[in-house]
């Protein structure tokens, strides 16, 4: 059965450009160009993902709109912002609404797929008993590969795909320094050292709101960044 995804974006070019890859790709797609027409249709039925520009026409925040509707109705509904607006504010403000993922649209078709094929995956194994096999433990650290989940100390941290992929490639070998370049591999994405560190710095702040006393991720200064053991 096609997975369907629901892509809100007011640029119409842009929409097909993203709805013919995607169709190409086995998916199936619905466009909408506002948010009152997206807020009428998936309030009927909800697609299996929601791609979401943030600014939607007269509505600079439409998209903000939209995904906290669509997160009040469905706390598992995989929603992905993708916007040419990029500053920290807005990345913030996109994930504490609930959004799984916030990227910006200078991002392949490639990697693009690749968050959408992981957050559909997600779903699936959050809904299938839980294997030991895709858990990793370090001390106070859990993940599971599988469902995409992280735990500090018992609570679940919030992390995006890129995120999670991220604590999970630092945490697999505590004490070795990983690279920016790694840490890109690792969440296939392509990203400059600055998002990288923004990167970083929110999910420390991640884990600092269940710890205040949280140190696990070091900084190795012009190098890259360790989880300690």
């Amino acid at each position: 059965m096609q997975a369907h995804i629901a892509i809100v974006e007011d640029e119409a070019a842009i929409a097909a450009n993203y709805r013919d890859h995607l169709r190409q790709n086995g998916f199936r797609v619905t466009l909408f160009a506002d948010r009152a027409s997206a807020a009428r249709a998936l309030g009927h039925e909800l697609p299996d993902l929601a791609i979401i520009d943030v600014g939607l026409g007269d509505e600079m925040e439409g998209g903000f709109e939209l995904c906290r509707d669509l997160r009040a109705r469905s706390p598992e509904l995989p929603i992905v912002f993708l916007t040419a607006r990029d500053s920290e504010l807005d990345i913030i403000s996109g994930l504490r609404l609930g959004a799984d993922e916030y990227l910006t649209k200078g991002i392949s078709h490639a990697q693009l797929l690749a968050r959408i094929n992981a957050l559909l995956r997600r779903v699936r194994a959050l809904r299938a008993p839980e294997v030991k096999e895709h858990q990793l433990r370090q001390g106070q650290l859990a993940m599971n590969r599988e469902r995409m989940t992280a735990h500090w100390q018992g609570n679940a941290v919030g992390l995006t795909v890129t995120e999670f992929w991220m604590v999970h490639a630092l945490a697999l070998h505590p004490g070795h320094v990983k690279s920016r370049q790694q840490l890109m591999d690792s969440a296939s994405v392509v990203l400059d050292d600055n998002t990288i560190t923004s990167h970083i710095k929110r999910i420390r702040r991640k884990f600092l709101e269940i710890d205040a006393d949280f140190d696990a991720i070091e900084t190795a200064y012009g190098v890259g960044y360790r989880w300690k053991g």
